[in-house]
């Protein structure tokens, strides 16, 4: 069974990463390259000092970095727990998929840290910005979709990594956001 599952992973990330083209790298690049996500950021801590102020601003800082600190490192825990080599790693794949980073990334890839880690935020700011933000949660969620197809186009993670990093970010992102209400309770935000 569990064999058949990543034969079906393996078929469907050929697929999904043959749909590349040159004409599309660049943006693809651009979306999983993490520091391209700064705007984003910048625009969230704003809004974060504007809704809950400095107080609110800190907490919110300190469970982000709680959050990726979290998903980042589990991310890592399994990546070597359970050994599952990146295609563009393994043979089988490797001479059928298309690379378009110029390097393959670490041995092993399950599960994605980048989706995790920006799933993590989006469901995170979400919640914190429940119906005090317009849209707000669709355009992170958005956002973290398109730099989790990233990690497929790009080449360095199947869809299964990138499925499990974003429902493992998700979990975290809800959790976290769900202590920082709590912290904004207890401190009188």
């Amino acid at each position: 069974m569990i064999e058949q599952l990543l034969q079906y992973d393996k078929e469907l990330f050929l697929f999904l990463n043959g749909l590349g083209t040159e004409t599309w790298d660049g943006f693809w690049m651009f979306m999983t390259t993490t520091r391209n996500s700064a705007p984003l950021y910048l625009l969230l801590l704003y809004l974060s000092y504007r809704t809950f102020g400095w107080k609110g601003t800190g907490i919110i800082l300190v469970s982000i970095a709680l959050l990726i600190t979290c998903t980042d490192q589990l991310s890592n825990f399994f990546k070597y727990g359970v050994g599952r080599l990146r295609p563009c790693h393994e043979p089988e794949v490797s001479s059928l998929m298309r690379l378009v980073k110029s390097y393959c990334g670490g041995q092993f890839g399950y599960f994605s840290a980048h989706a995790a880690n920006s799933f993590g935020p989006a469901v995170f700011f979400a919640v914190m910005f429940k119906n005090k933000v317009k849209y707000m949660a669709w355009v992170l969620m958005l956002w973290a979709c398109i730099v989790a197809y990233s990690r497929i186009y790009i080449g360095v993670h199947y869809p299964l990594d990138v499925v499990s990093g974003a429902l493992v970010g998700s979990l975290f992102g809800w959790l976290w956001a769900k202590l920082a209400i709590f912290a904004f309770q207890k401190t009188g935000v």
